[in-house]
């Protein structure tokens, strides 16, 4: 593809309206309009970014190459849905879906119609993240923390689906074996699902991951750490700090041979970063860097946490 793509964000809330922000700023790609149900909302972001505003997403048809869905997790399966079998290319915010059974129907329908399907796990394009990749050589123990202040944004599904899912994405990514065993605790605080959950996950493999996340909290903190033979990794994703420990030879005498490093990246921009891997798995036909599968796998995890807080 030589010409440039023709694009719109469906859902132009607080997430939306930067994803629009990045299709605006891609010489590639000709934003065509955003939409919104509100129509306060989408005339604003139309006129900031000086393109047409559209507040039914069916009236894109026949004027987009591919989209990104921002809306509501609750309507994500339906205008998804709609744009993969009317040809449309799609990048839908996490969760993909609320169920894994309308996930893996989107699945099928991309596959079918060769087009891509991406899923907006922005914490894989994070700097520090991309930076540490290849030292995840075999992952033992994964403990992470996020949390984050509650706000309405989200709010529609558990903290699992909410928050929770960009971890259980990283760590899927890294372990690359399928979860055996599942025990978690949650409960609500502000709203109707959980609003802090807990989970302990064991892998085929034999490694083990803990993961906290909470939206009833007074600061965000966005904390990964790893284990594994003979190291130690921490990831700070808010500030892009890096640290990481290795055991360099056997004890002499009280002491432990330890190599440390640390390095600190600048956050950088991982939704530019995610929009122009859309792009480029659109224009490719190459895979996307967090596909449709990719989302499902996730999605499944977490519904099985989410069944084990409900017993």
């Amino acid at each position: 593809m030589s010409e440039k793509l023709n694009a719109a964000v469906v859902g132009v809330g607080y997430l939306g309206r930067f994803h629009a922000q990045k299709y605006n700023a891609i010489n590639e790609v000709n934003l065509v309009g955003v939409c919104d149900a509100s129509k306060d909302r989408a005339d604003q972001v139309a006129q900031e970014l000086q393109c047409p505003a559209f507040y039914d997403y069916h009236d894109l048809i026949n004027k987009v190459d591919l989209v990104t869905i921002a809306s509501t997790t609750s309507s994500h399966y339906e205008v998804s849905k709609f744009f993969l079998e009317n040809n449309v290319h799609v990048n839908v915010e996490k969760p993909m879906t609320t169920t894994s059974q309308q996930g893996e129907e989107l699945c099928k329908i991309a596959q079918d119609k060769n087009l891509v399907l991406q899923v907006g796990m922005v914490e894989r394009f994070n700097p520090a993240l991309i930076s540490a990749q290849e030292k995840f050589t075999h992952p033992l123990f994964i403990e992470c923390h996020r949390l984050a202040p509650y706000t309405p944004r989200g709010a529609d599904v558990s903290v699992v689906l909410d928050l929770m899912i960009h971890d259980l994405d990283v760590i899927l990514s890294l372990v690359k074996s399928p979860p055996v065993s599942v025990s978690a605790i949650g409960t609500p605080v502000l709203t109707k699902t959980a609003d802090i959950a807990n989970a302990r996950i064991e892998f085929e493999s034999g490694a083990v991951a803990n993961v906290t996340s909470s939206r009833v909290s007074t600061k965000t903190q966005r904390k990964f750490r790893c284990f594994q033979p003979n190291q130690y990794l921490s990831i700070d994703f808010g500030s892009g700090e890096v640290n990481l420990l290795t055991k360099t030879g056997e004890m002499q005498g009280d002491e432990l041979p330890i190599e440390t490093e640390a390095w600190n990246l600048e956050k950088g921009d991982a939704l530019m970063a995610e929009t122009l891997a859309f792009i480029k798995a659109v224009k490719t036909g190459n895979p996307p860097f967090v596909s449709g599968q990719d989302g499902l796998v996730a999605l499944k995890l977490a519904e099985q946490i989410i069944d084990a807080i409900g017993k």
